[in-house]
């Protein structure tokens, strides 16, 4: 990859780090310390933060930071390879060496840890360790309250991070499963979820982990659970459809085509609102719908809000226009 200088950075990655340190955690599990080519002190981040970068074939995607937050000298990513994505996983293991710059956005956190919590439940699945372990990781020796992390995975060696999660401090804390060879293979997360309490439960991992965990909270506090997911703008689907979205307030026209979201399409006709996470998980787009039928694929909204409210950043349409209050 070619150093870049500042006249080629993608607006949304402004910010460039070099390459100090390239490793792998797991089978196709590779993390990437970045630092400021001055060694200078990098802007804060707080537990469950991200970054967006440029891929090395140009491509952004938005990483969670791994390590502790008080480390300021360096943003640790943990990338997994993914081999039918559009090639930006693939591009980050082949063609990011040390030395390299990477084009990098501020940190930005659309999943923040609560820090007055009478007690943390982390359910992780896969690479949706990653901003759970910074949070952990800002705990660092006394924890301000219980906390348990349940990690799910399919095979030992494409878990990550196996070694400090089994070091003596955190280990009775820790429940690790990996479903391939266990004679139960399925972990059970009801015992876990049962009865409500006052514990915050953070999940991140494959959108079907994420919506077990919801339909299973459905009777805990909206207000105690929270996901992070990095499917931005939905995966496409068979059936999906192009549509129409009319902006009440401007009178704006415009479609969305399979694809691409309402947000993207937004954006392309020069309309901006408010977003962060883009997966429809943190509620930050929320848009009030006037009128038509959504296809609701965030995990925010409740049933009964679902009727005069839509996450632009993943949904869709399940009639032929959507109205918007913008």
């Amino acid at each position: 990859m070619q150093s870049q200088n500042s006249a080629d950075l993608h607006a949304d990655t402004p910010m460039p780090l070099r390459v100090d340190r390239a490793y792998d955690v797991a089978l196709g599990l590779r993390s990437f310390e970045l630092m400021l080519p001055d060694g200078a002190a990098l802007p804060e981040f707080t537990p469950g933060a991200h970054i967006k970068v440029q891929t090395p074939n140009g491509l952004l995607r938005k990483y969670s930071l791994c390590n502790a937050p008080e480390e300021r000298h360096r943003y640790v990513i943990t990338v997994k390879r993914e081999e039918l994505s559009r090639g930006g996983s693939a591009s980050m293991h082949d063609d990011l060496k040390v030395g390299d710059t990477l084009p990098t956005s501020l940190p930005d956190n659309a999943f923040p840890l609560v820090d007055n919590a009478k007690a943390y439940l982390f359910i992780a699945g896969g690479i949706g360790i990653t901003p759970l372990l910074s949070m952990i990781r800002s705990f660092g020796d006394l924890a301000p309250a219980p906390w348990k992390l349940i990690y799910l995975s399919r095979f030992a060696n494409t878990t990550a991070f196996l070694d400090e999660l089994g070091q003596p401090g955190w280990k009775k804390n820790v429940k690790i499963h990996h479903s391939e060879g266990q004679p139960d293979q399925e972990f059970d997360l009801w015992p876990a979820l049962e009865k409500p309490n006052t514990a915050h439960v953070y999940c991140c991992g494959p959108r079907p982990l994420m919506e077990a965990v919801r339909d299973m909270t459905g009777h805990w506090s909206p207000k105690n659970i929270h996901f992070e997911s990095f499917d931005e703008g939905g995966k496409t689907l068979p059936d999906d459809k192009a549509f129409q979205v009319r902006l009440a307030r401007s009178g704006q026209s415009f479609e969305v085509p399979v694809g691409m979201s309402i947000l993207g399409a937004m954006r392309a006709h020069g309309c901006n609102t408010a977003s962060s996470c883009e997966s429809g998980t943190c509620g930050t787009c929320r848009t009030g719908l006037l009128e038509g039928e959504a296809d609701h694929r965030d995990m925010v909204l409740m049933p009964e809000e679902m009727d005069r409210h839509i996450m632009v950043c993943v949904s869709r349409a399940k009639s032929a226009e959507l109205v918007l209050d913008l």
